[in-house]
């Protein structure tokens, strides 16, 4: 894996590059921009644009491999209009065969929006990609991989209507695709407007839904992220968005433990797992979800304590990673969830301190327990090799 950072003295933006070189060609990249000076939405927008394409043609890779964007904005609300002004961030473009993201997590102290990108490449035949409402596909020979973003319902009142109405709309997609919650949704993420008041709702709805749908703790749940995050509409108050993949072998997919270390979410009442792997030919994908400082008892571990459950966390993830003989070193991408917009500047320090290159997105929002301070979650990448499972790609 390669990692790099870029700087380009005409555009005050720090911008992370991490590069996975696949042995049958495909590459991954995931890249993180967020400016580092202040200035209106339009023009950081813009900076955010004009680094995009800079750093895509020093990385020899076209605008077109793009999968997946994701716009973290300080008020969507007011910001939607410019984000529509460009294509690169409108996700009505239909022309625009990317799955576009947009939350409002106020991104950092400098930055009215940051952004995160993931870009696959195959260089040896162009990717066959196609977009059907929210979703963006990708598609090689048997496996296609779905990216649906921006699912959410501004007509029913209580959070828990609306999350079991935007998981049966995702139900109703996947039953158009011939896939099933429990045999194919790898990831979901899950932004509630007033996840201190609302994340007991939520949690019913979805538990419900889930074992209606084969998601109980007898079988498995699916890696995910939970944390405070609003949209552009103001009656939203859960958003969700998901990767799935079609075709996927049940040999491929491991469920991620660490029981000295993190307790089973439903010995607290909640349904996810810790994270995940994709096991395929030449790589695997190792899913982290939303993960803070809790212990084997589901125990919110140094209350108030910023420094010691950034620590924490990082051990948390370490020890899901080892499920898969990885380590912090193969992540590719971290999204970091900060309560107190003042602890920025502490976990910050730290996470930059230690992962050096490594795209990382810092965003304002509530984890799912008022305790908690920090939650990080993140995307790793590792070479394997096994000719009897699939391609990637």
């Amino acid at each position: 894996m390669e990692k790099k950072r870029f700087a380009f003295k005409e555009v005050p933006v720090e911008i992370r590059c991490a590069l996975f070189k696949g042995k049958e060609g495909i590459n991954e990249y995931h890249l993180s921009f967020s400016p580092i000076k202040r200035e209106s939405f339009q023009m950081q927008l813009k900076w955010i644009y004009e680094a995009y394409i800079k750093t895509l043609e020093i990385l020899n890779i076209e605008e077109e491999t793009c999968v997946f964007r994701r716009f973290f904005c300080s008020d969507l609300y007011n910001q939607l209009i410019y984000l529509k002004e460009m294509d690169f961030s409108n996700p009505e473009n239909n022309s625009n065969l990317v799955g576009i993201s947009l939350i409002c997590q106020p991104p950092g102290p400098f930055a009215r929006i940051s952004m995160w990108a993931y870009h696959v490449k195959d260089n040896k035949k162009n990717i066959e990609k196609e977009k059907m409402g929210n979703t963006i596909s990708l598609k090689r020979d048997n496996l296609i991989h779905n990216w649906t973003t921006g699912l959410f319902n501004n007509k029913l009142d209580s959070v828990y209507e609306q999350t079991k109405n935007i998981i049966e709309t995702y139900l109703n997609l996947l039953k158009e695709k011939n896939m099933k919650l429990s045999e194919n949704v790898i990831r979901t993420w899950f932004f509630l407007k007033n996840i201190d008041t609302d994340y007991k709702d939520f949690v019913v709805a979805r538990r419900e839904i889930y074992a209606q749908n084969g998601l109980t703790p007898d079988t498995h749940f699916i890696a995910s992220t939970g944390v405070g995050g609003s949209y552009y509409d103001v009656k939203a108050k859960v958003v969700m968005d998901a990767y799935s993949i079609s075709g996927l072998y049940k040999k491929q997919i491991k469920f991620l433990m660490a029981p000295e270390y993190l307790s089973p979410t439903y010995i607290y009442g909640v349904t996810f797992e810790r994270g995940v792997s994709i096991s395929y030919s030449d790589r695997k994908h190792i899913i982290i979800s939303g993960t803070a400082s809790i212990n084997n008892k589901g125990e919110i571990m140094y209350e108030r304590d910023i420094n010691l459950q950034t620590e924490r966390t990082l051990t948390n993830i370490q020890a899901l990673l080892k499920n898969e003989n990885a380590n912090l070193d193969d992540i590719m991408i971290f999204v970091v969830y900060v309560r107190d917009p003042i602890d920025w500047y502490f976990v910050e320090k730290k996470m930059k301190s230690r992962f050096k290159d490594t795209p990382i997105i810092f965003a304002n929002a509530s984890v799912c327990r008022p305790g908690w301070l920090v939650e990080i979650e993140g995307i790793a990448v590792v070479p394997s090799s096994n000719s009897e499972l699939p391609s990637f790609l």
